[in-house]
């Protein structure tokens, strides 16, 4: 069955995640039925100083605005399978954890939450608090997944968009797509 995903980009370091994870649901898109994407204003801002262009906007997937509570995932009778927070800042973590539904993100996550689907949050912050950690175990007691963007490196990766396509490959496979990727014991 083809998947209903919803993507979050927050303003958190890593717009390289969300990029390669928009490319990757693109070569996979007979696996995926819809996506639909929100951005926080710091997100397009850290895109722009990280990646150096506003490529975001040249996906063929749906984009809505931060405060579109009329988005279809922004309900559950839409009956999005997943959702994916990449990254995810501390503040976003917070909101969800917090069952704070002040913009389209939390109201997603929280819908998510309480339809009981996937909901995997892609955590980008060095060093962690307490509340921090209070915070994805909150989230991880109400059926989310946190997946920090801390790559691996038993696959050799040769370049940055290597290193992080490592983190990209666990999140693909957490929403349950089928992807060619390195696989410890294989050769």
């Amino acid at each position: 069955m083809k998947k209903k995903i919803v993507i979050a980009i927050t303003g958190a370091s890593g717009a390289i995640y969300a990029k390669l994870l928009l490319d990757k649901l693109q070569q996979l898109s007979v696996q995926v039925e819809e996506v639909g994407i929100v951005m926080s204003d710091n997100a397009r801002e850290v895109w722009r100083v990280e990646l150096g262009n506003e490529d975001y906007s040249h996906y063929p997937f749906k984009f809505y605005s931060k405060h579109d509570f009329n988005a279809p995932f922004a309900s559950g009778s839409a009956r999005f399978d997943t959702m994916v927070v990449v990254p995810c800042s501390m503040g976003t973590l917070g909101r969800i954890a917090s069952g704070v539904s002040d913009d389209l993100t939390t109201r997603a996550a929280d819908v998510i939450l309480k339809e009981r689907r996937k909901l995997i949050l892609v955590a980008r912050d060095t060093p962690l608090n307490l509340i921090h950690i209070r915070n994805m175990e909150t989230v991880t007691l109400a059926g989310g997944i946190i997946c920090p963007a801390i790559p691996s490196y038993y696959s050799k990766p040769q370049t940055i968009e290597d290193v992080a396509m490592t983190v990209v490959n666990r999140v693909i496979d957490l929403i349950g797509l089928e992807s060619e990727s390195y696989r410890w014991g294989e050769k």
